[in-house]
C-alpha cells in the first residue's frame, strides 16, 4: 500500500451557545484547566458517540456496530428469527447458546460459563462489548448450525466474530480484556474538546407551574438550577490510513470511510442537555490536513487563551489556529501535503495559511480524492 505513514487531520473550531453537552458526575459541564486557565470540555468520548450517531442516522443503509452488554438478547433474537416456527421448541437451547456464546466471545471462565450455559434466562455481560452487524450476522451462522447438533467451536466462532469490521468499529477499535484476539487497534483518535478561552460555570435557575393548581395554592410545584456555559471549541481527530485500511480489510473502502469520518465528526454534535439548550450550531471552521510523516494536534495555538473583543472569540480563534498551522510546518520541516478549509464569513480570512473557504461537500470530495491516492496504487 502507497503511504503507510498517511494520516488524515481534521481540525474544528465550533461556537456553542449556552450548553451543557458533556456533564460530570455532579451534572456539571465538564471542563478542564489548559495554559493556566479553566476551559470548558467535551470529552472524546462524547464526541465519538456523537459521530457513530451521525453514521446511523445519515448512513443508514450501511453496517455500522452497536455497544452494548445485552449481547446474548442480540444473538438470542437472532437465532429465533432464522428459526422461524421452530424457535419455541428450541427456546431452552436458543438461550444455552446465546449465553455460551457470548462468555466465549468475552473470555468469561469456565466455571461461570458453566452457569451462564446453565442459566434459564439470558444473561447480560459484566461490560458493553463493540460488536458489528456482520459479526453479529457471522456468529449466528455458527449458532444456528448448533441448533441443529453440531457443536459449538470456540476458536471458529472468534473466527466468525474477528472479521468483516464495520466503519465504526474499524475507526474507533475495540478492547475485550480476556479475549485479546479479538482487539481492534482503533485506526481513529479523537481529542477532548476544548474552549479556545477561559470560561466560567453560569447557573440557570428553573421553577414550574402546577397547571392543575387552585388559587390557594401559590407557589412553584418544582424549582432547581441547571449548570451551562457558552465557548468556542477546539476540536481534533486523526485517522491513519493504513491502519483503517487493515481493519477494513479492503483498501478500496479506505476513501469512502474516511470521508464519511469527516463528514460526521465535523457535523455531529453530542446530545447532552439539548431538550434544555438547543444548542444546535455547525461549526465556524473545518480545517482538513493530509500528513505523510505523524499526526499534529493544533491546540498548542490556544495554550495562551484568546481574549474577548467586540467581535467575540471566533475570529481571533481562527487567526491564532491559522498561523500556528503554517508556524508548525515551518518550524520542522515537514508541512502538511495537501489542505482544506471551510469557513464561515465571520472567521475572517485565513486563506493566506489554509486556503480558500470551499464548500463542504466539495472538501469532503477532495479528502475522498487524496485518500483514494494514498492508498490505492
Amino acid at each position: 500500500m502507497n503511504g503507510n505513514r498517511a494520516v488524515i487531520d481534521v481540525h474544528v473550531l465550533q461556537t456553542v451557545p449556552p450548553s451543557c453537552l458533556n456533564r460530570d458526575d455532579t451534572n456539571s459541564p465538564k471542563t478542564a484547566i489548559y495554559g493556566g486557565t479553566r476551559r470548558a470540555r467535551v470529552s472524546s468520548q462524547s464526541w465519538k458517540r456523537a459521530t457513530r450517531r451521525y453514521f446511523n442516522e445519515h448512513r443508514p443503509d450501511d453496517s455500522y456496530g452497536v455497544r452494548t452488554r445485552k449481547l446474548p438478547e442480540m444473538l438470542a433474537e437472532g437465532i429465533r428469527e432464522r428459526l422461524g416456527s421452530n424457535a419455541p421448541a428450541n427456546e431452552r437451547r436458543v438461550i444455552e447458546l446465546a449465553n455460551t456464546a457470548s462468555g466465549l466471545l468475552v473470555g468469561v471462565k469456565p466455571e461461570k460459563l458453566k452457569k451462564m450455559a446453565d442459566s434459564k434466562e439470558l444473561v447480560d455481560l459484566e461490560y458493553a462489548l463493540f460488536i458489528s452487524s456482520s459479526a453479529i450476522e457471522a456468529t449466528l451462522d455458527q449458532l444456528e448450525a448448533a441448533v441443529g447438533g453440531q457443536d459449538l467451536d470456540p476458536t471458529t466462532l472468534k473466527l466468525a466474530m474477528g472479521r468483516g469490521h464495520s466503519l465504526d468499529v474499524a475507526l474507533f477499535g475495540r478492547m475485550i480484556a480476556d479475549t485479546p484476539d479479538l482487539n481492534v487497534d482503533a485506526a481513529c483518535q479523537v481529542a477532548h474538546a476544548i474552549s479556545t478561552h477561559r470560561v466560567s460555570a453560569e447557573f440557570d435557575f428553573y421553577t414550574t407551574v402546577d397547571d392543575l393548581a387552585g388559587a390557594d395554592e401559590p407557589g412553584a410545584a418544582m424549582m432547581g438550577y441547571v449548570e451551562f456555559n457558552s465557548a468556542t471549541l477546539y476540536r481534533f481527530a486523526t485517522i491513519s490510513l493504513s491502519n483503517l485500511a487493515d481493519n477494513l480489510g479492503d483498501p478500496s473502502a479506505v476513501r469512502v470511510g474516511a470521508r464519511a469520518f469527516v463528514e460526521a465528526f465535523v457535523c455531529s454534535l453530542p446530545t447532552g442537555r439539548q431538550n434544555t439548550f438547543a444548542a444546535m450550531t455547525l461549526p465556524d471552521l473545518a480545517f482538513v490536513s493530509l500528513r505523510t510523516d505523524q499526526p499534529v494536534s493544533l491546540v498548542g495555538a490556544f495554550e495562551a487563551p484568546v481574549e474577548a473583543t467586540t467581535g467575540g472569540f471566533v475570529t481571533a480563534s481562527v487567526e491564532k489556529l491559522a498561523a500556528y498551522a503554517t508556524n508548525v510546518d515551518a518550524l520542522y520541516g515537514s508541512p502538511r501535503t495537501e489542505g482544506w478549509a471551510t469557513y464561515m464569513p465571520a472567521a475572517g480570512d485565513p486563506s493566506e495559511h489554509l486556503g480558500a473557504s470551499l464548500p463542504f461537500p466539495e472538501l469532503l470530495d477532495r479528502v475522498e480524492g487524496a485518500v483514494r491516492a494514498q492508498v490505492l496504487p
